[in-house]
C-alpha cells in the first residue's frame, strides 16, 4: 500500500515538472511607427515595453520635432498567454501611445525614448520618417470617395416632402385643407430656398401651426417622424382641373461619419459630422372641381357650406321720418368670409341707405366657421301701410348636393303722421308737388328787368393799370428764381455722389415700406431679406462704396469717421448679423417687429448725425 503511495506522488510530481510554465524574462523596448507617411495623415507612434513595467515616472518623452502631437501619451496594458508541445509560456506588454501627424513633406527623425524597469535603463532606437506629399489628383479624389459615402448616408426616400390636401375633388367653394408636410429618418440641422406652393385659382388662408407636435407616421411601408410646416384653408375660385405649382425646399441633413481626422486612440478612429443637403419637392397637385348645379334661385349669390339665418325685424308701428333698422344675421361654416348682404326690397317712399356689417370668423382645419351680420337702416318719408317682402337667402350645400333657400318673416310696417309739415303723402313724393319743391320753384325763378340798363364799367380795366405792371414784375423774379434753381439742381443731378447720398434716406423708408407689408403677411425670409436691402443699401449710397465691397467692419470705420458713435456703429452691424442670422432660421428666434423697430431707429439716428 505504501509503495503504491509513492509510485503515485512520484508520477504527479513528474507531471508538474513538464507543464511547469516558463516566463520569458526577457525585458524589451522598442518603437513601432510607419516609416513612410502622407503629408497631413494622421498616425499611431507606439512605445512597447514588453515584460516589465516602468517605475514611477522614469518613462521620459522623445523629441516629436517637425511633427504634431495630436494625442497621447495613452496607456495600455496586455497579458498573453501560450503553450506548445507542453510548453507554456507568458508575455506582458506596456504600450504607450501617441497621436502624430505631419504638416509637410520631408524627412523627420523620432527621437529616442527612455525607461527605467526595476532600475534599469532601456532605451528605443532613434527612428527616420519620411514625409511626401500628397498629389492634388489624390486628393481631389479622396475628397470625392468622401463626398460619395457622405451622401450614400442619406437614401433618397429618406426625407420627403408632401403636399397632403383633404380632398382632391369639391364644388367650386367648398373648402380643402392642404398641410404642407414634412417626413424625415435622418436629423434636420436647417433648411434654406424655400418656395412654399402657388394656390392659383384658389383664394388660401393661413392656418396656425403652432400646436401642432411632431409625430410617428408611416408612409410606402416605412416609418418616419412628421412635422406639418405650412397648413392652408383653400377655396376654389373657378370650376375645372386646378393645378397647385410644387413647394420647393432644401433641407441640410446631418450626417455622422467615422474620419481620420478625429482620431481616437483606443478604438481607432473617431467621428465628424457633415451636413448633407437634399432638394425636397412636393411635385405638382392637381384638384378636381365640379361647377353648382344648375337652376340656382336668384337669391344665390355663391354662398357654399351650411347655414342658418336669424332676423331682427324693425317695430310694424313707425312714425313719418323715423329711422328703423332691418338686421340679418347669417352664421354657419362655408366660405362666409365671401358672403353678400341678401337684399332688401323696400317701397319706393322708404330711403335705404348703406349697409353696415359686422362679422366674427374663424378659420380651423374643420372650415371656416363664424357669423356675418348685415344692418339696413331706412327712413319711413310717407305715412300709410307697407308690406315688406321676406328676405331670402340662398346657399348651395355639399353635403345634400342641393341648392337651400332660407327666409324672413314677412313684415308690415304702418307709418303714422310725424306731425310736422315736412311730412308727405304718397301722392307728393311721385308729383314733386311738396311744400319744399314750391320753395324751391321760388328760389330759381327770376323777374326780368325791362327799360334802358345803363349799363356801365364797375371797375377801372387791369391792362396797363398799376397792378398789371407789379404782377409783371413778380413773374420776372419768378422766372428769374426758377432759372437758377433749375439750373442747381442739374449740376447736382450730374455729382452721382451727391444724388446717391441724398436719395440713401428717401430709398431706405420705401425698403422697411415694403418690409413692414411682409411683417404683416408673416413672411419671415421676404421680410428680413428687404431689411438687409434696406441696411446695406442705404450704407452704400450713403457712403458711395458699392454693396459688393460693403463688410461690416467698413461699416463701423466709415461710420465712426463721420461722427457716428462706436455704440451706433456696432449696432448697425448687429441689426445686419441678426437678420442674417434669422433668415434662414427655422425658428422664431429674432422678433421681426423688434428687428423692424431698431433699424428704423438707428437709420433715423445715422442720417441725423451725418446730416449735421
Amino acid at each position: 500500500m505504501k509503495s503504491l503511495l509513492r509510485h503515485t506522488i512520484l508520477l504527479l510530481v513528474a507531471t508538474f515538472t513538464f507543464f511547469t510554465s516558463r516566463a520569458d524574462g526577457n525585458v524589451t523596448f522598442e518603437i513601432n511607427t510607419p516609416l513612410i507617411v502622407t503629408a497631413g495623415e494622421m498616425f499611431r507612434v507606439e512605445f512597447v515595453l514588453t515584460n516589465g513595467k516602468p517605475d514611477g515616472d522614469s518613462f521620459h518623452t522623445p523629441s516629436f520635432e517637425g511633427l504634431e502631437v495630436l494625442a497621447g501619451p495613452t496607456t495600455a496594458t496586455g497579458r498573453s498567454f501560450q503553450s506548445i508541445n507542453g510548453v507554456s509560456s507568458s508575455k506582458t506588454t506596456y504600450t504607450i501611445t501617441y497621436v502624430v501627424m505631419a504638416q509637410s513633406a520631408g524627412n523627420i527623425t523620432i527621437g529616442a525614448a527612455e525607461v527605467e524597469v526595476d532600475g534599469k535603463k532601456f532605451t528605443t532606437k532613434a527612428t527616420p520618417i519620411e514625409v511626401v506629399e500628397q498629389s492634388a489628383q489624390r486628393q481631389q479624389q479622396a475628397a470625392a470617395e468622401q463626398g460619395t459615402a457622405v451622401q450614400n448616408q442619406i437614401a433618397q426616400d429618406d426625407i420627403l416632402l408632401r403636399l397632403n390636401l383633404s380632398r382632391t375633388e369639391v364644388y367650386q367653394g367648398e373648402p380643402i385643407r392642404a398641410s404642407l408636410t414634412l417626413y424625415t429618418r435622418a436629423s434636420i440641422a436647417g433648411f434654406e430656398n424655400a418656395k412654399l406652393p402657388s394656390f392659383n385659382g384658389f383664394w388660401s388662408q393661413e392656418l396656425p401651426t403652432d400646436n401642432y407636435r411632431p409625430t410617428r407616421q408611416t408612409v410606402d411601408g416605412k416609418v418616419y417622424d412628421s412635422q406639418v410646416i405650412k397648413e392652408y384653408l383653400l377655396y376654389p375660385q373657378q370650376a375645372g382641373v386646378l393645378t397647385i405649382e410644387p413647394a420647393d425646399i432644401t433641407a441640410i441633413a446631418q450626417v455622422i461619419m467615422r474620419s481620420s481626422r478625429a482620431f481616437d486612440p483606443f478604438f481607432g478612429g473617431g467621428s465628424e459630422v457633415y451636413n448633407v443637403p437634399r432638394k425636397l419637392t412636393t411635385g405638382a397637385v392637381r384638384v378636381t372641381v365640379k361647377e353648382l348645379p344648375a337652376g340656382a334661385p336668384a337669391s344665390f349669390t355663391g354662398a357654399v357650406g351650411s347655414f342658418s339665418m336669424d332676423t331682427q325685424l324693425p317695430a310694424t308701428e313707425l312714425k313719418a321720418n323715423s329711422a328703423a333698422s332691418y338686421t340679418v344675421r347669417i352664421s354657419g361654416t362655408g366660405n362666409i368670409t365671401f358672403l353678400e348682404a341678401p337684399k332688401l326690397n323696400l317701397p319706393s317712399s322708404f330711403e335705404l341707405y348703406d349697409v353696415r356689417s359686422t362679422e366674427n370668423i374663424n378659420s380651423t382645419t374643420a372650415g371656416t366657421t363664424g357669423y356675418r351680420q348685415f344692418e339696413y337702416p331706412f327712413i319711413a318719408r310717407a305715412e300709410g301701410e307697407y308690406d315688406v317682402p321676406p328676405i331670402e337667402f340662398t346657399f348651395f350645400s355639399p353635403e345634400k348636393q342641393s341648392y337651400i333657400t332660407l327666409s324672413s318673416a314677412p313684415l308690415t310696417l304702418n307709418i303714422s303722421p310725424d306731425g310736422s309739415a315736412g311730412a308727405a303723402t304718397p301722392a307728393q313724393l311721385i308729383t314733386g308737388t311738396s311744400k319744399e319743391g314750391v320753395r324751391q320753384l321760388g328760389s330759381d325763378i327770376r323777374f326780368i328787368k325791362l327799360g334802358n340798363p345803363a349799363l356801365q364799367a364797375s371797375a377801372a380795366p387791369f391792362m396797363l393799370s398799376g397792378a398789371y405792371f407789379v404782377v409783371l414784375l413778380l413773374i420776372l423774379v419768378a422766372a428769374a428764381v426758377a432759372y437758377f434753381i433749375l439750373r442747381r439742381k442739374i449740376r447736382d443731378s450730374r455729382n452721382t455722389v451727391l444724388v446717391r447720398n441724398r436719395r440713401a434716406n428717401k430709398v431706405a423708408i420705401q425698403r422697411f415700406h415694403k418690409a413692414e407689408k411682409f411683417m404683416r403677411e408673416q413672411n419671415r425670409h421676404a421680410f428680413f431679406e428687404e431689411m438687409l436691402r434696406a441696411l446695406w443699401g442705404y450704407m452704400s449710397d450713403k457712403l458711395n462704396i458699392p454693396v459688393s465691397s460693403l463688410t461690416k467692419e467698413n461699416i463701423r470705420e466709415q461710420l465712426q469717421r463721420k461722427g457716428c458713435h462706436q455704440e451706433d456703429a456696432q449696432h448697425f452691424t448687429d441689426i445686419i448679423s441678426r437678420c442674417d442670422e434669422a433668415q434662414y432660421s427655422p425658428a422664431e428666434s429674432v422678433q421681426m417687429s423688434d428687428v423692424y423697430a431698431e433699424g428704423v431707429n438707428i437709420i433715423s439716428r445715422i442720417e441725423s448725425i451725418i446730416k449735421r
